[in-house]
């Protein structure tokens, strides 16, 4: 669900520096051949997490779901000489075509693809992080920002996707029967209220929820 108008999503877009011939292939891959893929972080999205790595030049990044791989490829464009990328999804049906785009990538020695329970996973992980990026299931998200949290760089930044999940956060009624919309909304107060970081919701397509470490 995009929240601006139409017309001025268009002209942004038209703004904004174009995908590579990578992404572009892997937008239309995924549009043509993967169930939902309006889960895909697209043009814009992916941009705009291209942009945010290149300024924080991160030397690690950790990203919970990866879907197709188009948002992982985007976080990287920005890493540190140095660095590296590391992404969980559960789901092994995309493991294939993840890997083949990866290899295909300028930072390819730097992408690791782990298939697994995100939650295992991330206890095992070198740590800080300077971004984590989170697009997974949405009950778990307060449990990813717990194990993280303390994980961070001071101004090292987490974002999470989907925090107004279609419109359907403001609606009480979903709140209470959706379980998801009321994960999301309990993620996004409690965040929003922790001290240790710098909370921005940016109403970029379905819901960005930038949080900086403070140092």
């Amino acid at each position: 669900m995009e929240f601006i108008d139409e017309a001025i999503q268009h002209y942004a877009d038209a703004m904004t520096e174009p995908e590579t011939e990578l992404l572009a292939s892997l937008n239309r891959e995924t549009h043509m051949k993967v169930m939902q893929p309006r889960m895909l972080s697209g043009h814009f999205q992916g941009r705009l997490l291209s942009m945010l790595s290149h300024m924080l030049q991160p030397k690690r990044i950790l990203e919970i779901g990866t879907y197709t791989g188009y948002s992982a490829l985007c976080l990287a464009e920005g890493l540190a000489e140095d660095g590296e990328l590391h992404t969980i999804d559960i789901n092994a049906e995309q493991e294939k075509r993840i890997r083949s785009y990866f290899e295909r990538s300028p930072r390819a020695g730097s992408l690791h693809l782990h298939i697994g329970n995100a939650l295992e996973i991330i206890p095992g992980l070198q740590a800080p992080f300077d971004i984590v990026f989170i697009d997974a299931d949405k009950s778990n998200y307060l449990n990813y920002f717990n194990l993280v949290a303390d994980k961070m760089v001071p101004g090292g930044l987490i974002i999470a996707d989907n925090v107004l999940w279609s419109g359907k956060i403001l609606d009480e009624k979903e709140r209470t029967k959706d379980k998801d919309t009321a994960a999301l909304h309990e993620f996004n107060t409690r965040v929003s209220a922790d001290p240790r970081f710098q909370p921005v919701l940016l109403p970029v397509r379905d819901g960005l929820m930038l949080l900086r470490r403070k140092r």
